[in-house]
């Protein structure tokens, strides 16, 4: 799930931690609100596919369709392409490749999925047009991203969150693009556009803590570092973040 290097910066970075954290999510949890979208037969791309747990359970809704899973980081690809042999799914092929420069013909896939890349895009406009030009006449594009300015923490956080927050828009990329997200498709040519949000709220709050927390301290910040895993111990301790998903279509 990383853009292109030149002009941002991939704030969770790839350690094990970051690509643990990636790798527990599913379809049903985390695109629950595009699978109705999809069928047997169905030609897909998953664009910033991470380690491919989510591309499996798509490849395998769309079966015997073909999914391409694209990502800028070539090594969450080899854990993804294990998974998809373990799996038996032999409509799935993983590639390395920018969400910027999309290597598939114009009009060449019904269905454009993408799940938390949006806001780590210095340029979202640009990955949108390539999106708009993969798509077939009448194909769907689904988008989910997080939206920093409608957490919900217990105990407040504001000051280590903050600095994750500036981190993230150091490094090119919008913590508040969940609420963008529409206005950029509807810009984009894009119609019909749906949106929706919801909250995840991690059971283990040390798990989102300790995730954020590596970075603040690769980038100088222990002190905020520190109190993210201090604030994980805390008995009352939630950490809910607020999602922004969208659907829409592109005109014939």
């Amino acid at each position: 799930m990383t853009p292109t290097p030149d002009a941002e910066r991939y704030t969770p970075g790839h350690d094990t931690c970051a690509v643990d954290f990636m790798a527990a999510r599913r379809a049903a949890t985390h695109a629950g609100f595009f699978l109705p979208h999809l069928a047997p037969g169905v030609a897909l791309l998953d664009l910033g596919c991470g380690p491919g747990t989510v591309t499996a359970d798509l490849a395998a809704a769309v079966a015997p369709g073909h999914v391409l899973g694209l990502d800028q980081q070539a090594a969450q690809l080899t854990g993804a392409r294990m998974l998809a042999g373990q799996r038996g799914l032999t409509n799935v092929e993983f590639q390395e490749g920018s969400c910027y420069d999309i290597p598939l013909n114009d009009q060449s896939v019904d269905r454009v999925f993408s799940h938390a890349l949006l806001e780590h895009l210095a340029h979202p406009a640009r990955a949108l047009a390539e999106i708009r030009r993969v798509l077939r006449p009448g194909g769907t594009v689904g988008l989910c991203s997080p939206d920093w300015g409608g957490f919900l923490l217990s105990p407040p956080l504001d000051d280590a969150v903050g600095a994750y927050i500036r981190l993230q828009q150091a490094n090119g990329g919008d913590p508040y693009v969940g609420r963008k997200l529409g206005q950029y498709l509807r810009d984009a040519g894009f119609a019909v556009v749906h949106l929706d949000a919801h909250y995840e709220r991690y059971a283990d709050p040390s798990r989102i803590a300790g995730y954020l927390a590596i970075q603040l301290d690769l980038a100088e910040q222990p002190t905020h570092a520190s109190r993210l895993r201090a604030w994980a111990t805390h008995p009352g301790a939630m950490f809910a973040q607020a999602w922004v998903t969208a659907t829409a279509t592109r005109p014939h």
